[in-house]
């Protein structure tokens, strides 16, 4: 006859990895949480709606100087969020919207604006692809004519086989 097995008790740092993990994971998300109610606690407030339309189509052509593929008005980060009331507040006290880009540009370089001014120092970032892509037709038509000279004609004994 065979021996009942015992059953053991079960071991108390049997789940301690499993629960590091339960924990660690709980503050993450609890820091994801508290970032995001904390990002901007009060709305921008706008005069009217022009003022609303006008504040938007100049926050989609700045940049956001730390994503630098969002612009300000996509951009979640906490600088977008302070650059969007500074340039809400630059816009209440009058400025045109040159003068805003201006004053942006001044603080954060060119790169803050998604359509830069084009001049002598970034012309070939303007022209660039267009000059490679002519450059690489005309290697190519220089390739081809080459090869097509270095073609000779058939005679006629190759012609029969």
């Amino acid at each position: 006859m065979p021996m009942p097995r015992l059953s053991r008790p079960p071991r108390p740092d049997r789940y301690r990895g499993l629960r590091g993990l339960v924990l660690a994971a709980l503050l993450g998300l609890s820091a994801v949480a508290l970032a995001q109610a904390v990002s901007d606690p009060t709305p921008l407030q706008y005069r009217n709606a022009a003022e609303e339309a006008r504040f938007h189509a100049l926050a989609a052509e700045l940049r956001c100087v730390q994503c630098q593929n969002q612009s300000l008005a996509d951009s979640n980060a906490q600088i977008a969020h302070d650059l969007r009331r500074e340039v809400l507040v630059l816009m209440q006290q009058g400025n045109s919207d040159a003068q805003i880009k201006q004053f942006l540009v001044a603080r954060y370089g060119e790169f803050v604006l998604y359509r830069p001014v084009m001049d002598a120092r970034n012309a070939l970032l303007w022209f660039g692809p267009l000059l490679a892509l002519l450059g690489g037709a005309g290697v190519l038509a220089w390739v081809v004519r080459r090869r097509s000279r270095q073609i000779q004609p058939m005679d006629d004994n190759e012609a029969r086989w």
